[in-house]
């Protein structure tokens, strides 16, 4: 099935934590919070300014993303557990190494 997010709206697929924490300690389901990290899936056209003018959003498809805890709404999508948020939800795009080299 295929999903397309309306106006600022985005599709996230939440990234899972690390099952340890950094001493080797076992962290158990029942602990765990709910990761603030993902990968958009799909993106809407845009929202509209005042003038009614489309501004396009600044994430895209495949961008690693930082959202607040209880940002966006889940929803399951053939099986598979997903959020839709705004784009202001949003608090930053992760950037990897090399496309920071790329840049520079």
């Amino acid at each position: 099935m295929r999903f397309r997010p309306l106006n600022d709206r985005i599709l996230v697929r939440r990234i899972e934590a690390e099952e340890k924490t950094a001493g080797g300690i076992i962290i158990p389901d029942t602990a765990k919070e709910k990761p603030q990290e993902g990968e958009v899936i799909a993106v809407g056209p845009g929202a509209r300014d005042d003038s009614g003018k489309l501004v396009e959003l600044d994430v895209k498809a495949g961008d690693r993303i930082l959202f607040g805890k209880w940002s966006g709404t889940e929803i399951k999508l053939d099986g598979e557990e997903l959020l839709i948020m705004k784009e202001s939800d949003v608090m930053g795009v992760i950037e990897s190494q090399t496309s920071a080299k790329k840049v520079a």
